[in-house]
């Protein structure tokens, strides 16, 4: 039984990764890439006494002029530590996520005469430990969901303020699929 649902679910993301593909695909020939070196360091609150800090970094940003049904967006790719700690400050307990997402970002707003983001993405994760903050997480292998606002703070791209709902789950490849979820703040900054 649990065979089945693990093919099922896997020929879901399988879907899933071919959609984004070929968007990605026909959308490339009104594409551009930019080299943004872009840092951010976040401060994550979890369920309960779980708390940690995330630090990002995005090497590459791709602009779609033509994206099907977005129009004008871009891609960002980000690599990502989490450190997350859980209980007591005498008896915390730790863990350590890696991460790669892409990431889609569109404007849809201006405030004060900044442009305001929304962000959307589902990348991939390995956790150090798979049992964390009373919870069997059912794999080392996690994946990265995101949703997010954000908001430039200088108008050219360079300094950025989001805030971020971010969930790890296994995506059912496990019977055990509890998931983490996380609210975070980020200032990310170009150099």
């Amino acid at each position: 039984m649990e065979q089945v649902k693990w093919g099922e679910d896997m020929q879901r993301w399988v879907i899933a990764f071919v959609l984004l593909a070929g968007i990605i695909a026909q959308a490339q020939a009104d594409m551009r890439t930019e080299q943004i070196s872009q840092l951010s360091v976040e401060y994550l609150k979890g369920e309960g006494r779980v708390n940690g800090v995330r630090l990002a970094y995005r090497p590459l940003e791709f602009h779609f002029t033509t994206l099907p049904l977005l129009g004008d967006a871009n891609m960002y790719l980000e690599a990502s530590t989490n450190f997350w700690q859980y209980g007591q400050p005498s008896q915390y307990q730790t863990n350590v996520a890696l991460a790669l997402s892409p990431v889609l970002k569109k404007q849809f707003a201006n405030w004060y005469g900044k442009p305001v983001f929304w962000e959307f993405g589902i990348g991939v994760s390995m956790l150090t430990k798979r049992e964390f903050a009373g919870k069997d997480l059912g794999s080392h292998f996690q994946f990265e969901d995101r949703l997010g606002l954000l908001i430039e703070l200088d108008g050219q791209n360079k300094k950025m303020l989001a805030v971020r709902y971010m969930h790890y789950s296994n995506a059912g490849l496990s019977s055990r699929n509890p998931g983490m979820d996380f609210l975070n703040i980020a200032y990310s900054w170009r150099f």
